[in-house]
């Protein structure tokens, strides 16, 4: 999937094109505050050909049920990321790839975000990822970031949390080549 570079394609309009590419099709989790990255491709419209399921959890016990409890005991944390990814990413290839597999180019995407707190007294930072195929019954790929949340409004956080996880799944699938170095002599 060769995309050139669009800086002037906004939030909407690549969620959109996710959404209508018949090959992207998988899940998303999202733990704590980072609620909006499925939210954005539900608005976006022509989700039900990308989304096989959304997953939101605030509780920590539930948490612990899905996807194990950690040795340490921080939700907001690569290892819990990980955790999501795993189980999200199997439940999807043991569900679908029978059906889907020779077709299809399977995602998981998750993230476990916290904002601010009422008081402010936190620090707002959240990991969040995508383990993706880039081709059909492919091996997948795993794209991993910490993200520091700088907005004084959890509002604003939230909001970024869902513009940077659009970006960061487009970019998983539309962005994924080396581009080709050109040398002036």
């Amino acid at each position: 999937m060769s995309i050139s570079h669009n800086k002037d394609i906004g939030t909407k309009q690549k969620a959109l094109a996710i959404n209508l590419d018949p090959k992207i099709y998988g899940s998303f989790a999202e733990i704590g505050a980072g609620q909006d990255v499925a939210a954005n491709f539900f608005k976006a419209g022509a989700s039900s050909g990308t989304i096989a399921k959304t997953m939101s959890a605030y509780d920590m016990t539930v948490s612990d049920a899905i996807y194990g409890a950690l040795k340490v005991k921080r939700y907001v944390s690569e290892s819990r990321l990980m955790a999501m990814l795993n189980h999200e990413y199997n439940l999807l290839v043991e569900r679908l790839a029978e059906q889907r597999g020779d077709n299809t180019t399977f995602f998981a995407f998750s993230d476990t975000v916290s904002t601010l707190n009422y008081h402010k007294t936190n620090e707002a930072h959240g990991w969040m990822g995508v383990r993706f195929q880039l081709e059909p019954n492919g091996p997948f790929n795993d794209v991993v970031l910490h993200v520091k949340l700088l907005d004084n409004d959890s509002n604003l956080q939230q909001q970024a949390v869902g513009v940077l996880g659009v970006n960061l799944l487009y970019a998983c699938f539309y962005y994924n080549e080396v581009p080709r170095l050109s040398y002036c002599h």
